[in-house]
């Protein structure tokens, strides 16, 4: 890399890593946001960066969803209130996060294992769609290039695919794990909660 682009990849990051895309690929970008993240292989490090397990106590599943099995989980979410801003969670979570950065994502994603332990498989953010255009965004978050899944529970089927939260945007990226669906898919086939102790 010669020094201009050294200097661009500098001043890029200094503004936020979705700046960076137009400079980097998108196996580079993955590359970078699991770099950033394994730290969080011990969840005992995302503890004491203010992440706290779901609430609900819930390990994410397609069949616990009302959707395929066949698609299989997402694990137990670990979130970080602050970056997320929830402020309700009745009916469906609300809340006024718009945070989009996967360096520091707001969202980690975990499977239980046999022995007990937890095993770091993805991150995730997710933004409000009302607060996404409250703040003056006319289009959906992008990574790498590819607009985020737009999720809103469709109340004329028997699944919930927002997964109890208000309409909003979110981007899965199964940095630890490999999903046969596709990096950015939000179920892996290749997660299980079998191991989940509620």
């Amino acid at each position: 890399m010669n020094i201009a682009c050294k200097a661009l990849v500098f001043s890029c990051a200094t503004f936020g890593f979705a700046t960076i895309a137009s400079a980097q690929s998108e196996a580079d970008q993955i590359a970078a946001v699991k770099a950033a993240t394994e730290k969080y292989m011990d969840v005992n490090v995302a503890l004491a960066e203010g992440f706290i397990p779901d609430p609900s106590g819930a390990c994410v599943s397609a069949a616990e969803e009302g959707l395929p099995p066949e698609w299989g989980a997402m694990g137990i979410h670990y979130l970080n209130m602050a970056k997320l801003k929830i402020s309700g969670g009745e009916p469906r979570v609300a809340g006024a996060g718009t945070h989009t950065n996967f360096m520091a994502p707001a969202i980690l994603l975990y499977e239980p294992q046999a022995d007990g332990s937890l095993e770091l498989i993805g991150v995730e953010n997710l933004v409000f769609q009302e607060a996404w255009a409250a703040a003056g965004n006319s289009e959906p978050p992008m990574f790498a290039g590819k607009v985020w899944d737009a999720m809103a529970d469709d109340m004329a089927t028997g699944g919930d695919e927002a997964h109890g939260f208000e309409p909003h945007f979110d981007r899965h990226i199964w940095a630890f794990r490999d999903n046969p669906a596709g990096v950015y898919v939000p179920f892996n086939a290749s997660v299980s909660c079998e191991n989940h102790e509620s």
